[in-house]
């Protein structure tokens, strides 16, 4: 079962959003959906209703949104708090039985913010995707049976590439301009800007932990 959560900061468009939830009910069903505090502000643009709005609401524009919600499906915490708004959406949608989880939003705005939602993805039950308002970002973990990215974009669309967690790692790619092959991969190297020369590519995570950054047309 896949689970979206609507984060705050930077996010797809309105319309991206209804793309992403409408691909995420053709390939999973039932596709469960929660509002990390101002993320319900994204959601509600995009015409989505979560099922459940959850954080300490210090972000979200007007409380007022929150009375026509159930009162049971508002989760209310303290600011002090030892997690992220995220990462209480997150658990919440793991402990309904969610085993894929997206992220929606998060981009820009505060750099410690950014670096907390990046790190999500070396913590054991990571995100697999999430989307800001300019990217793309899938992780690909050849351990947990999630190793390959194929897509189809527009040639020269800009890709970046970041190992994640201890290693070892190694990868293959296809329809890249530099080939992944040859990284002698480590921890703080990686490769970055590169571009599809091709209608299409392939990432394969064959050893470790990846995150691989697709930027998409502003």
């Amino acid at each position: 079962m896949r689970g979206i959560v609507f984060s705050g900061g930077e996010g797809p468009s309105p319309e991206r959003c209804r793309e992403l939830l409408a691909e995420a009910r053709r390939e999973a069903s039932p596709v469960l959906i929660a509002a990390a505090d101002s993320g319900l502000e994204a959601a509600e643009a995009a015409g989505i209703r979560p099922g459940w709005i959850l954080g300490d609401m210090d972000s979200l524009d007007d409380p007022a949104r929150l009375a026509v919600y159930p009162a049971e499906r508002v989760l209310r915490f303290p600011r002090a708090k030892d997690d992220t708004d995220t990462e209480l959406a997150l658990r919440l949608l793991r402990d309904q039985g969610c085993d894929e989880l997206w992220i929606a939003g998060g981009g820009g705005g505060r750099t410690d913010h950014l670096l907390a939602l990046r790190a999500l993805f070396e913590q054991e039950s990571p995100p697999r995707r999430w989307l800001t308002a300019r990217e793309d970002i899938r992780l690909l973990d050849a351990e947990a049976g999630a190793g390959e990215l194929s897509l189809a974009c527009r040639r020269g669309t800009p890709v970046s590439v970041f190992p994640l967690g201890q290693g070892p790692w190694k990868a293959g790619s296809e329809g890249l301009r530099w080939p992944l092959e040859p990284v002698a991969w480590e921890r703080g190297r990686f490769s970055l800007s590169n571009e599809t020369d091709a209608g299409s590519f392939c990432i394969r995570a064959l050893a470790g932990r990846f995150l691989a950054l697709v930027l998409q047309r502003a």
